[in-house]
């Protein structure tokens, strides 16, 4: 029996087309625990942010940039400008326009045409490049200085030091209407003050003309080993003999606190939670600090925020004073709240003498799918009702930190698993948390909590895998009603490495649930099931599936592969995986070639339609992609380690041409009735002939294969009686023709 492959792809990509609905434009809804929809549920997650203003869609009015350092991530937040509101929509449209920004980012209009501009980290440079924002009606950058900026010092323009882990002060100091920068000391202790001779030079602010003018800005020093100030003193003190040195870190921001028209300064500093308040008793020429407050604000809740937090200045309510936003800035990605990591302290003072209060520790976090530090969303229907769920593992909600003897900071995390029920129709999906402790994982104390799903006994109840950290994989046999119970915490003595991320999935077509697991070192391990559909038996077969290794050695020595199979109606298997650095890979060649090399693709975007996308995506990725809402076109759930997700929704259509082919030769089916429990019919356009049958799950098994008899008649039955709810579709082949259907079954 002969059949062309390629024409039956593309009919069943058809047939999803003429039987589904229109593609909604809008991602999908997500509520809380209570309901209640949040605002920016796609966003990404925000872990260690830096907040700037800058008018993003050109429509006059200062809109919200945020810069997570965790992958390097930003964020539109477009304002719209209600008075005395926090009133932002999120379009990310827009991030494709920004330039590449590292580890930090400050936007400051620079050369007075009141358009903020972009000063950034220079990686391999220890400096900082410039971007010039040139945007007319669209948003442009034009990069004005690389590898880095200088400054003259020592009879010479040399590198002005900046390294990844410190956040720079840049504002006009001596008011004279050109920017000057504050950094510290190459060594620590002291700060340095670089004048820009812009206006003194060419009468104008546009030149970034620097000259390091005060090796010790404000008569103070830092101590090497800790957070303590010395005031009255531009000398080292003696190191603590029982405290190890630290390395160096901190972040400036340069702002007046009492009126006194000189800039004071809000001090942060590596491995410490709080914000220390520095008053400049001197004046715009010769800074001279007289006095420090290390309980900032002292009229609120003092900023207590591991580690390292970074501020910004800025209206955020639309009331015309400037509020102030704080963030983690801590480079090490284990030592960060991350939860409740943006605080925002709206401004009930005046703009040159600000009075803080808290409002809230999770600005624009509490309107987002945001679980901590990781995030590793899977697509299953989990309660057998034919509707899609989510659920999300993570690598942990932070709890609190601790310093050991030699004064280092640690932080503890706990993950969890998330389970998000389709609340929706079938075309119209919505997302609910319904469970924010699923399989109560959350006692078990684990890190990098990754699922797998799969019947594993063969019972007719979907049983869950736990991949984490010490990359063994936790078995839970599925009770019932939602419980679970601990059947090995090392099963099948599996150990790769760390971070095990597993996912089940007839990889061979045998018709048994094969287990892939990714793992920190970058690679995939496939354990052939070579047991029965009620005694698995997983054996490793490879450590080097389709030789994929994600990691990029220019970079890391880890990859951390998070492997997402897939197959739509053609039956084809493809593969999707994420990566430390942030890329989604695709892969295709898999069918027949499981001994050999898979075929990196770059069609991810063809498949999803989004060629207009960058699918780097932060770092630490993981995706997962499926027809969430039964229109024939994919859609992907991509998470990161900001601990978000980003949805990315599929419009990819078929080939110019083809429907018109198609239309001509009717080779569609109609299924009846539509859900179905029990019995379907399979109504074919012409009469029936000797055709093979067969019935196709969600992820590409063969569920039921049977051949039908020639009649004349255009209809014939079939008992779906033995079928688990969900959707499923329907192949007919016969000498002449493929026909393509699809069917929900429900309980």
């Amino acid at each position: 029996m002969k059949y062309n492959t390629a024409v039956f792809t593309l009919l069943f990509m058809l047939l999803a087309m003429v039987n589904g609905f229109a593609q909604s434009p809008k991602p999908i809804s997500v509520s809380n625990e209570n309901n209640s929809l949040l605002k920016y549920p796609w966003a990404g997650g925000m872990n260690a942010v830096q907040f700037g203003e800058i008018d993003i869609d050109r429509d006059g009015t200062k809109d919200l940039l945020a810069f997570d350092r965790r992958g390097n991530r930003i964020m539109c937040f477009i304002n719209n400008g209600t008075l005395n509101t926090v009133d932002y929509l999120l379009n990310q449209t827009y991030a494709n326009q920004f330039p590449e920004l590292s580890d930090w980012a400050i936007f400051i209009d620079y050369n007075g045409d009141g358009k903020a501009d972009i000063f950034t980290y220079s990686p391999g440079w220890a400096g900082m490049k410039v971007y010039k924002n040139v945007s007319d009606n669209l948003l442009k950058f034009e990069l004005v200085v690389y590898p880095y900026l200088s400054s003259f010092q020592g009879g010479g323009y040399v590198n002005l030091l900046v390294t990844n882990v410190d956040y720079p002060g840049i504002a006009d100091i001596d008011n004279d209407g050109d920017l000057d920068i504050l950094t510290f000391w190459g060594l620590g202790s002291f700060v340095e003050m670089h004048k820009n001779l812009s206006m003194e030079k060419y009468g104008h602010a546009d030149s970034l003309d620097f000259e390091k003018t005060e090796y010790c800005w404000g008569n103070f020093a830092e101590s090497e080993e800790s957070n303590a100030l010395y005031l009255d003193s531009c000398f080292f003190k003696g190191i603590d003999g029982n405290r190890q040195e630290r390395h160096t870190g901190s972040t400036f921001l340069l702002l007046d606190l009492d009126a006194d028209n000189d800039k004071d300064l809000l001090l942060g500093d590596v491995d410490y939670p709080g914000l220390f308040s520095l008053t400049n008793g001197g004046d715009p020429e010769y800074a001279h600090i007289s006095s420090f407050d290390t309980t900032f604000p002292a009229n609120s809740e003092t900023v207590n925020i591991f580690s390292m937090p970074v501020s910004a200045y800025i209206d955020v309510n639309n009331d015309g004073l400037k509020d102030l936003l704080v963030s983690p800035f801590d480079p090490g990605i284990k030592t960060s709240q991350n939860k409740n990591s943006v605080w925002l302290y709206t401004n009930n003072g005046d703009n040159n003498q600000p009075v803080f209060t808290l409002s809230t520790k999770n600005f624009l976090q509490s309107e987002m799918l945001d679980f901590g530090s990781g995030a590793y969303p899977i697509l299953t229907d989990w309660d057998s009702d034919g509707l899609t769920d989510l659920f999300v593992g993570d690598y942990g909600y932070y709890i609190y930190s601790w310093y050991d003897a030699a004064y280092f900071l640690h932080s503890v995390y706990r993950g969890r698993l998330a389970w998000y029920k389709n609340t929706g129709t079938a075309q119209q999906p919505e997302f609910q948390l319904w469970d924010n402790n699923f399989g109560k994982l959350w006692q078990e104390d684990l890190i990098g909590i990754y699922p797998a799903f799969g019947d594993l006994d063969g019972n007719g109840k979907t049983d869950l895998l736990i991949g984490h950290s010490n990359g063994k994989i936790i078995h839970l046999r599925n009770t019932g009603n939602n419980n679970f119970e601990i059947v090995s915490d090392n099963y099948f003595n599996i150990d790769v490495d760390d971070f095990s991320t597993p996912q089940l999935f007839d990889l061979n077509k045998d018709g048994l649930l094969d287990l892939i697991i990714g793992e920190k070192k970058g690679n995939l391990n496939y354990y052939q099931n070579t047991g029965t559909s009620t005694e698995p038996q997983f054996d490793l077969t490879t450590d080097s599936l389709g030789k994929i290794n994600v990691t990029d050695y220019t970079l890391s020595y880890s990859g951390y592969s998070t492997p997402w199979f897939f197959r739509e109606g053609d039956n084809v298997t493809k593969l999707a995986v994420g990566s430390e650095q942030g890329q989604l890979y695709y892969f295709t060649n898999i069918d027949g070639n499981l001994e050999g090399k898979f075929t990196e693709s770059d069609k991810l975007n063809v498949i999803l339609d989004t060629s207009n996308i960058s699918f780097d995506r932060g770092m630490r990725t993981a995706a997962c992609l499926a027809d969430i809402d039964q229109d024939g076109k994919l859609e992907m759930i991509a998470g990161n380690y900001s601990g978000g997700l980003e949805y990315f929704n599929g419009s990819a259509a078929v080939s110019p041409g083809f429907a018109e082919v198609v239309s001509e030769i009717k080779k569609n089916l109609l299924i009846t009735p539509n859900p179905a429990s029990n019995l379907i019919e399979i109504h074919f356009p012409v009469a029936v002939l000797e055709s093979q049958i067969e019935i196709y799950s969600l992820n590409g098994e063969i569920v039921s294969s049977f051949v039908t008899d020639p009649s004349p008649s255009k209809t014939t039955a079939y008992n779906i009686n033995q079928l688990k709810a969900g959707i499923y579709f329907v192949k007919a082949i016969n000498q002449n023709d493929v026909f393509s259907g699809k069917f929900i079954v429900i309980r």
